[in-house]
């Protein structure tokens, strides 16, 4: 009996740890002085707390956060650069993408190079000030968005996926004020929901739900 209780906890416990969020596995600043950081939702990290866009954060980092996940496209999407052409096109309505956030603000002028890995391919990425606009219904979250109309890459700027890793964002860019600000687009996520389930709940959340009432269950017959 203590043993099935043991279990119970144990269950209880890694239900509680799971993410809810794991689209973003890592990254890294190749060329430059700053690091790569993942910002959780809140983040006291910019000045004001949970801002972007006007200089509110002022260093050499590289940035991301994850935004709506696994969700269906309700309508055709406009983007900048799809994984499988390289160039502009458009993504069908009732695709399921995970939206994720990557950008950079230093203080002064100055270049950087780096790059972001997923937990899923990426389909696309959106760059330009009236696609950024125009897909902002994809944050659903607390992050507020400053000075949206001045978002938008410049000519210096590349951004890319890798050839040889589906799930790689590439970032060569230049910035100053206020900033280089991109949305990348991955495929499903295994590391959040599952978009056809109305409750939302992670997959292996699911379960682990399944598994702790069918051992609860068992416990108030015994």
């Amino acid at each position: 009996m203590q043993q099935i209780q043991k279990i119970a906890q144990l269950l209880i416990l890694t239900l509680v740890s799971l993410p809810s969020l794991a689209t973003i596995v890592t990254g890294g600043v190749t060329s430059g002085n700053g690091d790569f950081v993942e910002l959780s939702i809140p983040f006291n990290d910019s000045n004001p707390d949970n801002t972007v866009g006007i200089d509110t954060f002022q260093n050499d980092n590289l940035y991301g956060f994850n935004e709506d996940q696994n969700i269906i496209l309700p309508s055709i999407l406009s983007v900048d650069l799809l994984a499988t052409t390289g160039l502009s096109g458009e993504l069908t309505s009732n695709t399921v993408v995970a939206s994720h956030y990557i950008f950079f603000d230093p203080v002064n002028t100055i270049n950087q190079e780096g790059f972001v890995d997923f937990d899923a391919d990426i389909l696309a990425v959106i760059f330009s000030t009236d696609n950024l606009s125009a897909s902002d219904f994809l944050l659903n979250n607390n992050v507020t968005y400053l000075n949206p109309s001045d978002r938008g890459l410049e000519g210096v700027d590349e951004v890319s996926v890798d050839g040889t890793l589906a799930n790689r964002l590439l970032v060569d860019w230049r910035a100053a004020t206020p900033g280089d600000y991109i949305r990348v687009l991955t495929a499903l996520s295994p590391g959040a929901g599952d978009p056809t389930a109305p409750d939302g709940i992670p997959e292996p959340a699911s379960i682990l739900i399944f598994g702790l009432g069918a051992l609860m269950l068992y416990l108030r017959r015994r």
